[in-house]
């Protein structure tokens, strides 16, 4: 007789546990998608650029009507606590100090990536999407492009555009900071 085994997905709480424990490190480059953990590539001195690049324009266009988190988590549901390169937050009294944000706090994701592109499109882009998330981005470094991702439904997001250089595009929670391509892709 052949015995069926069961995998066992971590919740948020059991990840936060293995944190807490000295499990998981601040070091670990590693994130809670779908119950399991997954270990994300190592940053490269392009990627990180970009991202401190993305930072430096909304900082300077958004001043104080949203917060920026770079690299910090996010709770999505359950079984989900993904680390995305840039979110922009609705801004809240202890700066979410007390718990990480979950998908009503988040007006806009943003995935910076070059060896990554793929899981980014076709597992992050899901995932926010599924949580409700209104407006993703994807930096695709290879492509010298910006996927943006708007519409989020059960199955994914249903609209998505590419803002190729020479473009222009904007958060929809911020229609005013109008962003153009060649400024990220520098």
């Amino acid at each position: 007789m052949a015995v069926q085994l069961q995998r066992r997905l971590l919740t948020v709480d059991d990840y936060r546990l293995l944190i807490r424990a000295g499990s998981l490190g601040e070091d670990d480059r590693v994130e809670l998608i779908e119950g399991e953990i997954i270990e994300m590539s190592p940053i490269s001195p392009e990627h990180a650029g970009h991202v401190k690049r993305l930072n430096r324009l909304f900082s300077r266009r958004l001043g104080d009507r949203a917060l920026i988190g770079v690299q910090d988590p996010i709770a999505l549901g359950e079984h989900s606590e993904p680390q995305p390169d840039l979110v922009l937050l609705r801004p809240h009294a202890d700066d979410y100090a007390d718990a990480h944000p979950g998908p009503g706090d988040v007006l806009l994701v943003v995935e910076v990536a070059d060896t990554s592109v793929n899981y980014d499109r076709d597992v992050k882009m899901r995932l926010y999407a599924q949580a409700g998330i209104p407006e993703a981005w994807l930096v695709s470094l290879p492509d010298g492009w910006i996927e943006v991702y708007t519409e989020p439904s059960p199955v994914g997001y249903l609209s998505m555009r590419r803002a190729l250089p020479g473009a222009s595009l904007a958060p929809q929670a911020f229609p005013d900071v109008v962003v153009a391509v060649s400024d990220v892709m520098e």
